[in-house]
C-alpha cells in the first residue's frame, strides 16, 4: 500500500523532493535495477495533455533515495489549483516476474505565481 502525502507546488520554480525508500522490514531499498517513475495530472482521468512525469534521479541505488524534480519550465505551465500524482516503483522479481508496487500517492496543490 502507497504512503500518502499532499504537496505544494510553487507555480514557476524549480521542484524537488526526495523519497526514501525501505522495505518492509524497516532495511534501505536497494534501488539497484529498479526503475522509479512518477505522474501528475489535473484528475484522475485527465488525457495524456494534462500529464506531467516527474525528472527521477536516483543518485546512489544502495542508499534508497530517489529525487523527483520538475523544471521551473513544467511548474510555470501549470495551471494553479489542485492536481493528484503517484510514484511507482519497477523491477523483476527473483523468477523474472515484473512487479510494479505504488510507493507514494496524493494531492499536489500549484500555488500561483505572481512574477512572471
Amino acid at each position: 500500500m502507497a504512503q500518502y502525502e499532499d504537496i505544494t507546488i510553487d507555480q514557476g520554480t524549480d521542484f524537488a523532493m526526495e523519497l526514501f525508500l525501505i522495505n518492509k522490514d524497516q532495511s534501505v531499498k536497494n534501488l539497484s535495477n529498479h526503475t522509479v517513475a512518477g505522474k501528475l495530472k489535473k484528475t484522475y482521468n485527465s488525457d495524456s495533455s494534462d500529464t506531467h512525469d516527474f525528472s527521477v534521479t536516483i543518485a546512489t541505488p544502495t542508499d534508497g533515495v530517489a529525487t523527483l524534480s520538475l523544471t521551473n519550465t513544467v511548474t510555470d505551465a501549470l495551471k494553479p489549483g489542485r492536481y493528484v500524482y503517484d510514484v511507482e516503483l519497477s523491477f523483476n522479481d527473483s523468477s523474472g516476474n515484473a512487479i510494479i508496487e505504488r510507493v507514494l500517492e496524493g494531492k499536489a496543490f500549484v500555488t500561483p505565481s505572481v512574477t512572471k
